[in-house]
């Protein structure tokens, strides 16, 4: 039978109860093996339940000196009740010169009390009794990330600037640099934001007309990396420029946020189209345009594709690529069989094969093609070679010097490249 004899609100702070005639201290940490939370007890007396019911700042320091044997004990272990019980007096009944100096001896969970409103900058004197003077029975567990956040940037020499702190505050990133930043302009000081707002509109100006586009090689939501890399490196540069005091961290937090609504805008939209003027580009007139079309991969599934249909040859082939693309499926043909000509791209190897059919199948024989190898440069150049050869099939893919019809030496080719770097 467990009755709870003394309790500080709903939180976790621990309770006082008594079981089988006892009095304990019962409190939850951690999880078991099962992710369930835990609990502990340990006995107290009289004495101790007088000083936790009348004095906070005593029981959450006992609190934050009990958690590290809370966390020693794991998944399944048992409580130490004996190093538990050790620190009641000590902690409860000591007088708060000894209390400071028993802290500076024992592991504790700074981070507890810091929640619970305790002082900082005592705290970090040493001098723990001081600094529960302010302490609440309510928890901000926002104000203990913050803390936490601010000592590993003091560990690594990074110091932020108001100016900086606002930045990240105004994108979300103050706490957590690897969430998706937003405008967050309710979260920055009134006096600061038009400060922000100048910094924010620097990076807009510099990346005014770049976009990212999709890479459907890494499935239908992925983003160009190349595009957002030159997104960032261009931000990167025009904000230094214009606010050389700020630090690294706000620099690259407008970056992030420029590129990551970038990235959004490209995937909101349907899978890119890039048949648009691409006939000026190529120099081919609108007959020359492919109006059936088989597409293929390397497991073998088909799609095909017809003009008279609502989506363009490039949109739909792109999308089946990002249906289908996998680590094990990374080669991709799209292939005009009346004309008896296809592309096929590796992805695996950044490279594309361009097929002719010399001669056609005669009396049981087998076609002969014509296959001639070149190296690509990242998505936007596969884009460029299927949109070309959707207007204007391999007679628009003339590239000097970019095919080799020899397979050996095209791998000769592309081995030097992959050791360049």
């Amino acid at each position: 039978m467990r009755d709870i004899v003394f309790t500080r609100g709903t939180g976790w702070i621990p309770n006082v109860v008594r079981e089988d005639g006892r009095l304990k201290l019962l409190l939850g940490a951690g999880a078991d093996a099962n992710h369930e939370p835990r609990t502990f007890t340990f006995p107290i007396g009289e004495a101790h339940l007088a000083v936790i019911g009348e004095d906070l700042g005593r029981h959450l320091l006992l609190w934050s000196a009990v958690l590290p044997l809370c966390d020693a004990a794991g998944t399944r272990g048992m409580l130490d009740e004996n190093a538990a019980v050790a620190l009641l007096d000590p902690i409860l009944l000591s007088a708060p010169a000894d209390v400071d100096a028993l802290f500076r001896r024992i592991p504790w969970e700074r981070s507890r009390l810091i929640a619970h409103g305790a002082d900082i900058n005592a705290l970090e004197r040493g001098q723990v009794c001081a600094a529960m003077r302010t302490a609440t029975e309510t928890s901000d567990g926002k104000r203990a990330q913050e803390y936490a956040v601010n000592r590993r940037r003091a560990e690594r020499g990074a110091a932020l600037g108001p100016l900086d702190a606002a930045i990240l505050r105004y994108t979300g990133q103050y706490l957590h640099g690897s969430t998706v930043p937003r405008r967050l302009p309710e979260a920055v000081d009134a006096a600061l934001l038009p400060e922000v707002m100048r910094v924010v509109a620097t990076a807009e100006e510099a990346c005014a007309g770049m976009r990212i586009g999709r890479d459907p090689r890494r499935g239908r939501r992925a983003t160009d990396k190349r595009d957002w890399d030159r997104m960032a490196a261009a931000v990167d540069g025009a904000v230094r420029r214009a606010h050389p005091a700020l630090v690294d961290e706000a620099v690259r937090t407008v970056g992030f946020l420029m590129c990551s609504e970038a990235a959004d805008r490209s995937r909101s939209t349907p899978m890119d189209d890039d048949e648009d003027g691409a006939g000026d580009r190529a120099g081919l007139g609108a007959g020359a345009r492919k109006t059936a079309l088989l597409f293929t991969d390397d497991k073998e599934v088909e799609k095909k594709w017809r003009s008279d249909g609502s989506r363009t040859a490039t949109a739909e082939f792109w999308e089946f690529v990002a249906d289908r693309s996998a680590g094990d499926n990374e080669v991709f043909t799209i292939e005009d069989e009346r004309m008896g000509e296809g592309l096929q791209l590796h992805f695996y190897a950044d490279s594309i094969a361009r097929v002719t059919t010399v001669r056609e199948g005669v009396g049981g024989a087998d076609p002969e093609y014509r296959v001639e190898y070149g190296l690509v440069d990242g998505i936007g150049e596969y884009r460029t070679l299927v949109r070309d050869f959707v207007r204007g099939g391999c007679a628009a893919l003339e590239r000097p010097g970019f095919w080799i019809p020899d397979a050996a030496e095209f791998e000769r080719e592309r081995q030097r490249r992959r050791a360049a770097g």
